[in-house]
This record gives structure tokens, C-alpha cells and sequence, in this order.
């Protein structure tokens, strides 16, 4: 064991599919876990969500490195019997079907309880375990609409917009590792695992919890925290400016060259200024036209403002401290390429020569998780020829 690689030797049966679970299985892969993906023959709907690039996309790629492939036909005895055989040897198990789908395969927590009394158990869904939900199908989007995200994510057209990514699988995979990670620190003195509901409708509940509160005790919609922060639009481009503390208020207006907006009793506080905003932000964005984004950003700096220019990924890739933190790593993957990798906070560095860093192809492994598990070269043989293991 070591700080780089705690998970070393910790066995991951992942049978989640799409972003959130396995990026959550990656996460365990990049501190040492060895995660055997089951996929369907059809492969994990994710490899063909977006442009696909040889048999994957990159929401695939970027949430299955480090992984083996293995294909089973779950509705074939043959392909059922090995699922069955992995869950018996795992440490933990993910899934990320609706509730009752493992159940009538025979691999509820309840099912493996029995044969695997250790397992730590992770169910990812949409909506959770019970309610009248627990059977919906669910997506990112949904579950933006859902929880009250888009209805505070609102431009200035007034629509409320979904956040362009998938941020409530991201969160979901985040919150799930963490449920995870401090299962396993407790099972070092247990001897039962246990069951563990995350669901992408707690997680993004999670997310916000202090708007949840916000909305309660102001009966409503929230009023922005710090306004006028917000994203404004320059001679060549867009400007984001925030305010965390009052008197940064009275520096941007200095900086905008209109010291007495700060004098207005309109503007006096992050109150007032929330409920005058249609009259605030237009005569902040008339002096914004008036120069250039990186103009504005080197004078608004100066005068202790918090901004920046709205980047693009190629701005952030290009920039000097994404660079000088080795913020990234140019990694080649077969089918795409070379392909630009985040470094994930508090892991060991990416190294773009190891191939265990990269996305397996399907059912790459399948052959070399069979021979591992002792199944012998007739067993092999027999599985693929019955179309069982792909």
C-alpha cells in the first residue's frame, strides 16, 4: 500500500454503464483498483454517446481508464454464470441499472450478501432506491430540471439554461467515490460490507443544499449572492467579474471609472443591488464595450477586482499556469489518437507512456479476466463459441 496507489489489490466488479458510475470505478483505478468492467455485447451506451472515435467517445474514454473489458451476454446462462463467478471474488460491486434489473439477474446486494458477505455494494440510479420515481429513467438533464439547477442557471434572456456538461453525473461519481472510499476505510475493522444508495437526484441535491436552504427561508427563487457578478460582454469577447465582500463593490467602480454608482442608495449593498440589477447591469455593461476583455481584466485586477476572461479549453490548455501545474497530460488512445487528460486532484501524475492509463476497447480483456478467474482453455472456448462472452 502506498498514498499513490491505497487501492492496490482491491478487486472492482463494475457493471454501471454511462458516466456516473464508472467514473466513480476510474476514480478507484487511479488509486490502484483492479476494475473488471462487465459490458453488454452491444458495449456501454456511453462508447457511442457523441462523436465516436473507433469503438469509443471521449465521455467513455475519460470515465473507464485504467479498466479491463469484458463482454457477457447476461441473458445467456453461460454469460450470467460468469458474472455470477466475478461477484463472488469482488470486493466491491457497482451497478447502475434501475432498481429490481440485478434482482432478476440474481445479482441484488441481497443475492451477493450470501456468497459475498464483505462486498461493499454501490447502486448508482437516477432517482434512488424507493419512491414513486425509483423506476424513471433519468439523464443529466433531467435531473438538472429535476432538482432546481436550471431554474437558478437562468441567462440574460431569462430562460433557465442546463449547464453545458455533465456536471450532476460528475458530482454523482464524486459523492459515490467518497461513500465508497470511507466503506472500505471502515471495513478494515468489519467483517460484513454493506449497501450503498447514490442516486444522481441526491447527489445534485447534495450540490446545492445551500440554495435548497436560500429558497426556503426567502420563499422563493434565491437572490444572487453577489451581485452584479455575472459574465458581461467586452469589445472582443466576454468578461466574468464576482464580488465576495462589500467593499469590493465600491473598487469596481472605481475601476470602471464611476466612483459615485457606489454612492447610490440603490446599489448600497448585495440586497439592493440583486433587486436593482436591471438598472445596475446595463450601465455596467455600456462602460464594458468601451475596451477589450484583456484590457479590462489588467485594469480591473489592478484595482483588486476579482475576474477573468470567459476562456475556452484551448485558452486554459495554452495557458502558463495550466502548463506549469502540469494541469494536463497529451495522452495517445488507441482509435482517437493523442488526447489532452486533466489531471485528477491528489493522484500521482498521469503518465502518457503508460497504456494502463488508457480506455480499454470492448471486450479487450475478456479472454485474460476468464483465465485469471482459473476458468480453463475448453471453459474459454466453450463461453465465446456460445456467444456467452465476447
Amino acid at each position: 500500500m502506498s498514498y499513490e496507489k491505497p487501492f492496490a489489490g482491491l478487486k472492482v466488479l463494475d457493471l454501471s454503464q454511462g458516466f456516473a458510475g464508472p467514473y466513480c470505478a476510474e476514480l478507484l483505478a487511479q488509486y490502484g483498483a483492479d476494475i473488471t468492467k462487465v459490458e453488454p455485447p452491444e458495449g456501454d451506451w456511453a462508447r457511442n454517446l457523441g462523436i465516436v472515435y473507433g469503438d469509443q467517445s471521449t465521455i467513455h474514454m475519460t470515465a473507464n481508464r485504467g479498466k479491463k473489458s469484458i463482454v457477457l451476454d447476461l441473458k445467456s446462462p453461460g454469460g450470467l454464470a460468469v458474472a455470477h463467478d466475478l461477484a463472488r471474488q469482488c470486493d466491491v460491486f457497482m451497478e447502475g441499472f434501475r432498481p429490481g434489473v440485478c434482482a432478476r439477474f440474481g445479482l441484488a446486494y441481497d443475492d451477493i450478501y450470501k456468497v459475498n458477505p464483505g462486498v461493499i455494494y454501490l447502486a448508482v440510479s437516477g432517482f434512488g432506491q424507493t419512491g414513486p420515481y425509483d423506476r424513471e429513467p433519468a439523464t443529466d438533464t433531467v435531473i438538472q430540471a429535476f432538482s432546481g439547477l436550471m431554474s437558478i442557471n437562468r441567462g440574460l434572456d431569462e430562460f433557465p439554461h442546463r449547464v453545458g456538461h455533465y456536471i450532476i453525473d460528475c458530482v454523482t461519481a464524486l459523492y459515490a467515490y467518497q461513500a465508497l472510499s470511507t466503506a472500505l476505510y471502515a471495513r478494515r475493522d468489519l467483517e460484513e460490507g454493506r449497501f450503498i444508495d447514490c442516486s444522481l437526484m441526491q447527489a445534485a441535491a447534495a450540490l446545492q443544499t445551500s440554495k435548497i436552504a436560500d429558497y426556503h427561508l426567502e420563499g422563493g427563487i434565491p437572490a444572487e449572492n453577489n451581485s452584479p457578478a455575472g459574465s458581461y460582454d467586452t469589445q472582443d469577447g466576454y468578461l466574468a467579474i464576482t464580488l465576495v465582500k462589500e467593499e469590493q463593490f465600491p473598487q469596481l467602480c472605481l475601476a470602471l471609472g464611476q466612483p459615485t454608482l457606489a454612492d447610490d442608495p440603490r446599489y448600497k449593498d448585495f440586497a439592493s443591488r440583486a433587486a436593482n440589477l436591471d438598472s445596475l447591469r446595463p450601465a455596467i455593461q455600456e462602460i464594458l464595450l468601451r475596451d477589450t476583455a484583456a484590457g479590462w481584466a489588467e485594469r480591473l485586477r489592478a484595482g483588486g477586482v476579482l475576474c477573468h476572461p470567459v476562456a475556452d479549453y484551448g485558452d486554459w490548455m495554452a495557458d502558463p499556469q495550466a502548463v506549469a501545474t502540469a494541469a494536463f497530460q497529451m495522452m495517445a488512445q488507441p482509435g482517437m489518437g493523442i488526447v489532452p487528460l486533466a489531471q485528477i486532484p491528489g493522484t500521482a501524475p498521469i503518465d502518457p507512456d503508460d497504456p494502463g492509463q488508457q480506455a480499454p476497447t470492448l471486450g479487450q480483456h475478456s479472454r485474460q479476466v476468464l483465465d485469471q478467474m482459473g476458468y480453463d482453455e475448453a471453459k474459454i472456448a466453450a463461453l465465446l463459441a456460445a456467444g456467452a462472452v465476447r
